[in-house]
């Protein structure tokens, strides 16, 4: 690491290392920054705080932000961003702010970086001092940044192909994944990571404890566990995945913090995991101590190899070829049910080709890719320059973990100077996949509440072990790596409420019928509600607690073959979504208007609260009640499976050696298996039932007739 010293030879060296690097090739140089932290910022706020974040800016375009540190004037961001330039010879441009909620942002001060003044390969730290044009004399503090600039010689290599390729033909409109583009995608390997338990960690709160959790980070890879409260010894025992990369460095960066409500985290300690001395397909046990800190971190940490996930050209298709398919068929067959229970499916994305895309270029031209994504598994294909009606011709394979996922495809436009423009989303659950059939999927809004500009034809395969798939469902679910974070939202908020209400309301409603029974307000109805009453205490039996949902759903299931189904559309739920958007569109088109949201600031992350909550409330009920309308048929049959079994072992089995061994295998799980991840079977499987708000998600909109591929006309590149 080298302080940043500014010599005329240096930028003389610099200089002469571009004439190497034709500075007309996009994206022919590198320039990584982390962004460390602040110093003496200016206060911006009336208590004498600021919330800053920080905007980077390359030729007027805004290439990076920050997150936003709360209340403080020294903020330590530790944040990293790659930019891809054409030429290192213009300036960067710094700009720090204060976030004021539902208000106009104030202005910390600025500063600019001269490009031309970095040494090529080598990492720089940098101090700027930030100015304010109005008031030039003011000390506004500084920020702290490592910046190292690189030629990308690949990415020219891959330029001069794709050139090379438009001129043998103008009818090529993709270029063919360079042996790179692969690489840098796919994973060799899987980290499988157990958190277990911390002990005697720092106590950070004024009652001598913490709210404890930890955050993990392998590359580009980043999860965040939950908070445990009020403890200095937490318990854990959460399991997630990370990939391994041969190109990526194989340590993993483990930090532990305490949650503080309303003002920034306080920092416990950090420690990492060097996976290079880890032997593979073996699960080590590691006692981590805390650096910078006190305590200790418990990890179990397997390392396996990666089945195949690949991308390749249409031509080389592994379901085309009778051999590969046999295999793949036979690896997810009855007879394989017991071998490698995480390796539920396969699954294979054709990505054929996208019609009509929205223009996002001032050109009226769009320089769309797509990203094709399975839980935590993210696959690119390659750009296609100047073109609305792209064709990729790319096959993606995935192994699946979970058939209960929801395959997203992601079209966006490619800027150069800046974050890539969404053009539009499908997501598909793998149950409502139709092996073989190429389709287009009307391309659809970021909520995926309704449609956007543009179809995309997609062929998707899936094959997999419906009993590996039955036992998976009653395990915990897959989390997210990243997931948005919750906001604020008036119509979010009334919409879960909606949604609560009519949850409750079907109780209430019960209540009210069941009243009126004992009223006689209809006497024919109250007098065989009372000889049912008496039948059904005279002879009850517990299994006929399970009978009756199994009766239940098989009534559902008889209206539903017979054209008899009475499940409707939920045409309120849709609408809401809809104004949720509209919301979300004017907020993004005037961030200055007031309302009902800045009344709110104070109560803020209370309210988010309120408005999850509302969210889990009614999502639970909404789903119970898809279960039995047949909402997802293969869970429904599950259910089905799994009430049978229950009547029938209620029924020969008495009651109290079912509760004996139920209570034998609580008491006795932590000693059979000391770091078991605590579950519970019915909850897990009611989260893989879509809510009434993905059931309007992942709904499959109608193709405009005008999109079918008889009337598709050929596009010429630009």
């Amino acid at each position: 690491m080298k302080k940043m010293v500014l010599t005329r030879e240096r930028t003389k060296l610099l200089g002469k290392s571009n004439a190497d690097f034709p500075s007309g090739e996009p994206g022919m140089y590198q320039l990584d920054i982390t962004l460390k932290r602040g110093q003496n910022l200016a206060a911006r706020d009336r208590g004498g705080t600021s919330d800053p974040y920080v905007k980077f800016k390359l030729g007027g375009k805004e290439v990076f932000r920050s997150k936003t540190i709360h209340k403080n004037l020294n903020p330590v961001w530790e944040e990293k961003a790659s930019i891809l330039i054409d030429n290192p010879r213009g300036d960067l441009y710094v700009k720090v702010f204060d976030y004021d909620f539902g208000l106009q942002d104030d202005f910390i001060g600025s500063a600019f970086l001269d490009l031309t003044s970095l040494e090529l390969n080598r990492q720089t730290d940098v101090t700027l001092r930030l100015k304010d044009p109005h008031y030039p004399d003011h000390d506004l503090g500084s920020i702290l940044l490592s910046v190292l600039l690189a030629p990308r010689e690949e990415q020219r290599e891959a330029t001069m192909l794709m050139r090379k390729s438009w001129k043998r033909s103008s009818k090529t409109q993709s270029l063919r994944l360079s042996d790179l583009h692969r690489k840098s995608q796919l994973w060799r390997g899987i980290v499988s990571v157990t958190l277990i338990e911390g002990r005697e960690l720092k106590a950070m709160d004024a009652n001598g404890l913490s709210d404890p959790y930890v955050k993990f980070r392998l590359g580009h890879q980043k999860y965040k566990s939950k908070i445990v409260p009020k403890t200095l010894n937490p318990q854990w025992r959460e399991q997630f995945d990370f990939h391994l990369y041969e190109e990526r460095g194989g340590i993993i960066d483990i930090t532990v913090w305490d949650k503080d409500v309303g003002k920034r985290d306080d920092f416990i300690g950090r420690c990492q995991v060097d996976l290079s001395t880890l032997s593979k397909e073996q699960t080590h046990k590691l006692e981590l101590p805390l650096e910078e800190g006190e305590g200790w971190l418990v990890l179990l940490v397997t390392l396996t190899a990666s089945a195949a996930v690949t991308i390749s050209d249409l031509s080389v298709s592994s379901l085309e070829d009778q051999k590969e398919r046999e295999e793949i068929l036979k690896r997810y067959s009855l007879m394989s049910m017991f071998h490698n229970m995480k390796d539920v499916g396969f699954l294979q994305v054709k990505v054929i080709r996208a019609e009509a895309l929205m223009a996002a270029d001032v050109t009226g031209k769009s320089d769309p890719f797509c990203v094709v994504e399975l839980n935590n598994d993210r696959l690119l294909t390659h750009t296609v320059y100047k073109n609305l009606n792209p064709e990729w011709n790319k096959i993606f394979t995935f192994n699946i973990k979970d058939i209960h996922s929801v395959l997203e495809v992601t079209v966006y436009d490619e800027d150069r100077d800046r974050s890539a423009d969404f053009l539009g989303k499908v997501a598909i659950p793998l149950l409502s996949i139709q092996n073989g059939e190429q389709k287009a999927y009307v391309l659809k809004n970021k909520q995926l509440t309704g449609p956007t500009k543009g179809v995309i034809y997609l062929e998707i395969d899936v094959i997999f072990n419906a009993v590996k798939a039955s036992l998976r469902t009653l395990m915990p679910k897959e989390q997210k790596y990243i997931e948005e974070e919750n906001r604020l939202s008036k119509q979010l908020l009334l919409r879960n409420f909606i949604r609560t209400k009519r949850c409750v309301m079907v109780l209430i409603n019960a209540a009210y019928y069941i009243s009126s029974c004992f009223d006689w307000d209809s006497p024919p109805r109250s007098l065989a509600a009372f000889l049912l009453f008496l039948f059904v205490v005279w002879n009850f039996e517990l299994y006929m607690i399970p009978l009756a949902l199994l009766l239940l759903l098989a009534w559902n299931y008889f209206l539903i073959v017979s054209g008899k189904d009475n499940r409707q559309h939920d045409t309120v739920v849709e609408d809401m979504l809809e104004d949720e958007e509209e919301e979300d569109d004017r907020d993004d088109k005037d961030s200055e208007k007031k309302g009902f949201m800045n009344r709110l600031y104070a109560i803020q992350e209370v309210c988010v609260s309120v408005q999850n909550i509302l969210d889990e409330v009614s999502s639970f009920g909404e789903r119970i009640k898809n279960t039995f309308n047949w909402t997802v048929p293969f869970l429904s049959w599950l259910a089905i499976v799994a009430l049978s079994l229950f009547t029938v072992i209620l029924y020969f089995i008495p009651l109290r050696y079912i509760v004996l061994a139920w209570g034998i295998n609580k008491f006795t799980k932590k000693l059979r298996s000391p770091y078991a991840i605590d579950n519970n079977e019915l909850l897990d499987f009611l989260s893989r039932v879509p809510s009434d708000v993905q059931v309007v998600q992942y709904h499959e909109l109608k193709q405009d007739p005008s999109h079918s591929p008889s009337k598709r006309k050929r596009n010429v590149p630009a």
